[in-house]
């Protein structure tokens, strides 16, 4: 082993193991051998797996630990086992790819014939670790002229092309194996390069070659893809889903291999222009094919085009090997046809009306009733609620039209009702027209709500009716200061008035888990498709109608917050979260607004018995509801209601209906909830609030129009 290193056509490295006998003999060997360089890289590369963020689960330990010897290099490198070694390579591939598809993409075998463009795809598949065997075929050897686009170095010169490719994948990767067929593909080795393959890739320059890899994939039912360096042509031929497709896409009609056999450059390029197709060549290239064997001795290609060659057929086994939708086909991705349409970029804004919308004054003491009432709360701001006006009756009937997922059995619309009605109350009240109300709901027809005019007063109730007109959602963050014990035994006594009860956390630990358990219903939020849909139907975007939905205004948004809001919108990018049960940052929004808060409450309320009356339980709690955020705003409180995705159920089972995947995460964080705000088994939550100390908020949500009052008959 001593005196000066040779080059060889060796291109795969040797795995040695300490442990085995004959291992330990060669590297006694080799350490003795001043021309071998020794480096260790076991230490670092495990330091680096231990700070990766949701490492992998491995069994592996230091047993699988090994020597690589790289006889071309005269250098040995101690590296982790190969589950340790890629779980860190590869840990950047997350989330592009998940751990799932990496590994799914693992079993595929993928061959490469051809070895200057070749080589770029070569080592892009073996880069990004999606296959886990790659055939490298080529007869040639590497020239000074390969150099401008076959990323190798002078010392390659005379060393056959795919030798050349196999080590540089050895060196990125020593456990990939590679196979070389350094006699190019023939006839005798065709069945033996192809066995076992997922997916050939062909980009050789020799034209019978070209035609015979396609009959025998055609055979085999395989796939195939062909890379072109100019306006990045990618060619797609799918045998496995198409068997009697014809080869070239019919482009070459009936030609057989024994006419292609033994062209020179020049007659190539004739039949060449037929795959290509001529007319879309760019300028440069077609300029070129008249000067091939005249002034230039090939077609030219340039290492960039090339280097985008390596990129897009990688993309396409990604394709094939998790099952994506990739048809048979011609496709170019012409980098100058992208650079020829550079133009400014549009930054997102939100260009909002310069004057808000006027609200109509009321005309009369009816319509000054119906729009009290249009001013109660609902989920998403959806008004689920009919009002009607008509021989000294109010008429307030739940919509179910205006429902959503998580409004589960109608109970959040049930609670909106209650609360508009109160809303009637208090303004009737006030104008001295206060009447008998009652709730209705048989089960048969929508739930109902009705106040008879009268000519009663109620001074209490008829303090909340200027309140009420005020009352707003402030979801801006607070500065976390405790609330007096007072405001919660008034906020408290409120709700007690009105039939309820008030549940109160206000211990730092028990926000941070409260805050936790609302960010993961966040998270589920998004990631469940229907849920997500309807959380971004309700946002309404500058030009939307802004009388119903959530104004983007109205949600305290922080520079950067429309950056974000514009990606977690798209339902595609939600599909890849879910997929690598992912996404925590979700949530992470609302803990932070959470947190700066000063208490979370829950309006409670006894748990209706029997079922067949819990819409008109959920209608009365309403009404202490609207007493809990009256009197909180009038301490200067900042009022934010605050809907888990499980708020409404009151069975496993319908949240299976909400969210399948999820339902027992659901069931779950709504225990913890219970649990932390102190919920007996025998009250219902209503409603739960962040209170603060915030800022005021600078716009609130619009209404409906109320609707017109029936003429007195």
């Amino acid at each position: 082993m001593s005196g000066e290193p040779v080059v060889t056509d060796e291109y795969r490295p040797r795995l040695l193991n300490e442990s085995d006998p004959d291992d330990a003999a060669l590297l006694e060997l080799l350490r003795a051998d001043p021309h071998v360089e020794f480096r260790d890289l076991r230490a670092a590369l495990r330091a680096e797996f231990a700070a990766l963020l949701a490492p992998p689960e491995t069994m592996e330990g230091p047993e699988s630990d090994r020597w690589v010897y790289y006889p071309w290099r005269a250098s040995v490198v101690g590296l982790p086992g190969p589950e340790v070694f890629r779980a860190v390579r590869l840990d950047r591939n997350r989330n592009k790819l998940t751990r799932t598809e990496q590994k799914s993409l693992e079993k595929q075998t993928i061959g490469v014939i051809g070895q200057s463009v070749g080589h770029a795809i070569a080592h892009t598949l073996a880069l990004e670790g999606i296959c886990g065997r790659i055939r490298l075929a080529d007869f040639d050897t590497v020239e000074l002229s390969n150099l401008n686009r076959l990323p190798g170095t002078v010392f390659d010169i005379g060393v056959n092309k795919a030798v050349v490719s196999a080590r540089r994948i050895a060196e990125l990767d020593p456990y990939l194996p590679v196979e070389v067929f350094a006699d190019g593909l023939t006839d005798a080795n065709m069945d033996r390069f192809l066995e076992g393959m997922s997916v050939v890739v062909e980009v050789c320059d020799s034209l019978d070659i070209k035609l015979a890899v396609r009959e025998a994939a055609k055979r085999r039912r395989m796939p195939l893809l062909m890379e072109t360096s100019d306006r990045g042509l990618l060619d797609v031929e799918r045998y496995d889903l198409e068997p009697d497709r014809p080869l070239f896409h019919g482009l070459m009609g009936d030609v057989t291999t024994a006419e292609l056999r033994g062209l020179t450059t020049a007659e190539k390029s004739a039949y060449g222009v037929r795959i290509v197709d001529g007319s879309r060549l760019s300028a440069s290239m077609a300029a070129s094919l008249m000067e091939i064997g005249r002034t230039l001795n090939s077609w030219p290609q340039l290492g960039g085009d090339v280097q985008l060659g390596g990129a897009t057929v990688a993309a396409a086994v990604r394709r094939i090997g998790l099952g994506r939708e990739l048809p048979s086909g011609q496709t170019r991705v012409d980098l100058e046809d992208r650079l020829d349409a550079l133009a400014e970029p549009t930054p997102p804004a939100l260009v909002w009306p310069a004057e808000p919308i006027a609200e109509p004054v009321p005309d009369s003491d009816v319509a000054t009733i119906l729009t009290a009432a249009q001013r109660a709360p609902s989920g998403g701001n959806a008004q689920p609620w009919a009002l009607r006006a008509e021989a000294g009756t109010i008429t307030i009937t739940l919509a179910p039209e205006r429902t959503t997922l998580m409004d589960i059995g109608y109970r959040a619309s049930a609670l909106s009702v209650g609360a508009a009605l109160y809303n009637a109350r208090a303004a009737a009240a006030a104008l001295g027209l206060l009447g008998e109300s009652e709730v209705r709901a048989d089960g048969v027809e929508p739930l109902t709500a009705v106040l008879r005019l009268g000519s009663g007063r109620d001074a209490a109730l008829a303090a909340d009716y200027p309140a009420l007109l005020d009352r707003h959602t402030n979801r801006n963050f607070g500065d976390g200061a405790p609330l007096p014990a007072a405001v919660l035994d008034a906020l408290g006594s409120a709700a007690l008035g009105a039939g309820g009860r008030l549940r109160a956390i206000t211990n730092p630990a028990d926000l941070d888990a409260a805050a936790a358990v609302f960010a993961e219903s966040d998270r589920v939020r998004y990631l469940t498709p229907d849920l997500h849909a309807e959380m971004f139907a309700e946002l309404r975007w500058p030009g939307s109608d802004l009388r119903s939905g959530l104004d983007l205004r109205t949600l305290g948004l922080v520079a950067g917050d429309l950056g974000k809001l514009l990606v977690i919108r798209r339902p595609e990018v939600m599909a890849r979260v879910r997929a690598s049960d992912s996404g925590s940052a979700l949530g992470q929004p609302t803990r932070v607004q959470l947190l700066s808060g000063s208490a979370l409450v829950a309006v409670t309320f006894p748990a209706p018995e029997p079922e067949s009356a819990e819409l008109a339980a959920y209608a009365h709690a309403g009404a202490a509801l609207q007493r809990v955020w009256i009197e909180a705003e009038r301490h200067g409180v900042a009022v934010h209601p605050i809907s888990p995705v499980f708020l409404f159920a009151r069975h496993h089972d319908e949240l299976k209906k909400v969210s399948p995947e999820f339902a027992d995460t659901l069931t779950s964080l709504q225990g913890r909830l219970l649990d932390l705000l102190g919920v007996p088994a025998d009250e219902t939550v209503a409603l739960v609030l962040r209170l603060s100390n915030a800022p005021d908020a600078t716009h609130r949500s619009g209404r409906f129009p109320v609707p017109a009052i029936a003429p007195r008959g």
